[in-house]
């Protein structure tokens, strides 16, 4: 009996595996299926020439790279100690990136939960019993006449249910399919966990720049106001002229505590990414956050041919493994419509006395084959197929606007680092020139040979300057940092493509 019940668990075994391995034969990716119209060129509809000569703004250069890919770990490119501390703590210690990490873990565990579906399962059991039964009722035991007596049962049973229409397989297809989904949303995230902390230093060497001019703008426009007050005493001007000084300073001492409260809102922000508390320092040494003139602007652009780009963009892959786990699902979904079969098998044996519940005359063994069919469920078997169709419908749908919106991505970027040099170079001149114009006004005022009117409107524009000058070099900075993220963040380099970004 025992070597019966091996040889019937074996032969489950052995047909499971191999209805298994049939029914799990790759099929060609779904993603196939789906046409996605290229862009005629890799900038799209960016200014085609950047891919043939440097962006140059402000006297430093970009040269696109044509067919490279980005670097894995892309923001040593701004030659940052400080930078790549911050991102290096930031993908060890970041709470968004270890929860997404561990619903990876999670969908590959559920794998096993799906691939064990289609393997036959074993179970024992023992009980053992101590009973009285009524005089009326007969026992179960040789003698008729105890009424109290013990009953040991001890027993194994194999059951098995073919995949014979390929359902279970589908189910691990879906499994799989949603682990992928994990994975690339985890891919995401540590690429826009890299690229906040990036983006968080650049705006705060910014507001830093932005603060120290303004804070010079005040001092000197205390100078002026000092000096007019010397000549009112004098009767050189009048008090309007005083006045007109007073109220521009307060206009721009007004400026401070929006960008100090700016400043503290970044900083916390991140020291979340990084995994701290507000409040605590961002270096644990006490160094300084990097100025705007310790981050350099990246000279290599790397730049994906459109079918590359595919490849490397994490929510592209997450669109496409949501396409195969919803194809995955209509077979599921069609399966769950044709019969199903069951096989099982129970060996054991009972008596009174424990140790002799396999002796001759107790074992029992049964073996049962069982075939079920749906019939009428109320049409509700045939719109879970429908449903599982219009799913994959939507998936195809998804997968092309995401393809599509990560074309768009790097023409967008494109575009804005070219208007970002344009912008840059012209913010410098105006940004020069104004400096030089109030320092002009501030002798002449000196002098006497201006009035008030002049020295403010020199102050205004002056501050005005500074303050584009200071935005758009930072905005290039970061929409660099957002052409990394437009090409993937370099989360998968395709096989063969020189990797650029450093």
């Amino acid at each position: 009996m025992r070597r019966s019940l091996g040889t019937l668990a074996s032969g489950m075994l052995l047909a499971s595996t191999m209805l298994a391995t049939a029914g799990a034969a790759k099929a060609p990716p779904v993603v196939n299926t789906v046409a996605v119209p290229m862009p005629p060129t890799p900038a799209g509809s960016a200014p085609p020439d950047l891919l043939n000569q440097p962006i140059t703004g402000d006297g430093q250069s970009q040269v696109v790279h044509p067919g490279t890919a980005v670097a894995k770990d892309w923001w040593q490119a701004f030659r940052s100690p400080a930078v790549n501390t911050l991102v290096d703590r930031a993908l060890t210690a970041n709470a968004d990136l270890a929860a997404a990490q561990a619903r990876v873990a999670q969908a590959q565990s559920l794998i096993g939960v799906a691939r064990g579906a289609l393997l036959p399962q074993l179970d024992a059991g023992l009980t053992s019993e101590r009973q009285r039964l009524s005089r009326s009722l007969s026992t179960p035991i040789a003698d008729p006449n105890p009424q109290v007596f013990s009953l040991h049962t001890a027993q194994v049973s194999v059951s098995y249910s073919p995949d014979l229409f390929g359902g279970g397989a589908a189910r691990v297809r879906s499994a799989k399919a949603a682990a992928a989904v994990a994975q690339a949303q985890a891919d995401a995230m540590r690429s826009m966990v890299a690229a906040n902390v990036v983006l968080a230093v650049i705006q705060n060497a910014a507001l830093d720049a932005e603060i120290a001019a303004n804070s010079d703008a005040i001092a000197s426009g205390r100078q002026v106001l000092d000096l007019l007050r010397q000549r009112e005493k004098l009767g050189a001007v009048g008090h309007a002229d005083v006045a007109a000084q007073e109220a521009a300073l307060a206009a721009v001492e007004g400026t401070l505590p929006p960008l100090v409260r700016a400043s503290a809102a970044n900083q916390a922000a991140l020291l979340i990414l990084i995994g701290k508390a507000p409040g605590m320092p961002v270096f644990d040494n006490g160094a300084a956050m990097p100025a705007l003139e310790d981050l350099t602007l990246p000279a290599d652009l790397p730049m994906a041919l459109p079918a590359e780009l595919l490849k490397t963009r994490p929510d592209v892959a997450a669109a496409a493994a949501t396409l195969e786990g919803a194809a995955a699902d209509v077979k599921v979904a069609m399966a769950a419509r044709l019969p199903q079969l069951t096989l099982s098998a129970t060996a054991g044996g009972t008596a009174e006395d424990f140790g002799r519940m396999f002796a001759d005359g107790n074992p029992f063994w049964q073996l049962l084959g069982a075939l079920a069919a749906p019939i009428f469920h109320g049409g509700s078997l045939k719109r879970q197929q429908q449903a599982a169709e219009h799913a994959l419908d939507a998936a195809k749908a998804g997968y092309r606007g995401t393809a599509l919106q990560a074309f768009a991505d790097v023409s967008n970027a494109l575009t804005a680092l070219s208007a970002d040099a344009t912008a840059l170079s012209i913010a410098q001149r105006g940004d020069s020139a104004a400096s030089a114009s109030l320092g002009f006004v501030k002798r002449q005022l000196q002098l006497g040979g201006v009035g008030t009117l002049q020295v403010l409107n020199a102050s205004a524009v002056a501050q005005t300057a500074r303050a584009q000058y200071v935005a758009a070099k930072a905005a290039r900075l970061s929409d660099t940092v957002g052409l990394f993220v437009a090409l993937g963040g370099g989360l998968q380099t395709p096989q063969g493509a020189a990797a650029t970004g450093h």
